[in-house]
């Protein structure tokens, strides 16, 4: 896993309570837009409802991560939010290479997260970073079925989860 830049501070902060929005945000030729997108927000939702990044969580989807939708959400909210985390989902899948030589392929699974931080009270953004996730090697070829769990890790590892705040 990368981070640009780098370091980050850990965003998870077991004492906040967090508006999460997330954004697919594919390639024009991306292909199997909705099983990723499923896949996303299938892993997404399992990461926020399973850890003690937050005390409280909202994840909502969003079109685009735009200052327009940010701050559509947070005023349809019912509660107010100490933090407001925007993840745009960049890359999604499984990758499979063929090369020469002893190992004839190599793949696995990317994820690249584009994470933004926004001050709760003027929705600036206070930070954004990107998060390049990779799960594989020589001679592994993974499917789509790995997707809720590898996003799932990438976002752990983006925002720190297990890092004390």
């Amino acid at each position: 896993m990368s981070v640009a830049p780098s370091p980050q501070a850990p965003l998870c902060d077991r004492a906040a309570s967090a508006l999460v929005l997330w954004a697919p945000q594919w390639r024009p030729d991306q292909k199997d837009v909705a099983a990723r997108e499923h896949a996303a927000a299938t892993g997404l939702h399992a990461f926020f409802d399973s850890s003690d990044c937050f005390r409280r969580v909202e994840l909502a989807s969003a079109s685009r991560l735009t200052p327009a939708e940010v701050r559509r959400h947070v005023a349809a909210a019912t509660t107010a939010f100490s933090s407001v985390i925007g993840i745009e989902v960049l890359e999604l899948g499984p990758v499979v290479k063929l090369l020469s030589g002893p190992a004839l392929i190599e793949g696995g699974t990317h994820v690249v997260l584009r994470i933004i931080e926004y001050s709760p009270e003027s929705l600036d953004e206070r930070r954004r970073f990107v998060v390049d996730w990779h799960h594989g090697g020589p001679g592994v070829v993974q499917g789509v079925e790995s997707l809720p769990s590898d996003i799932q890790a990438a976002v752990r590892a983006g925002l720190q989860a297990d890092a004390p705040r």
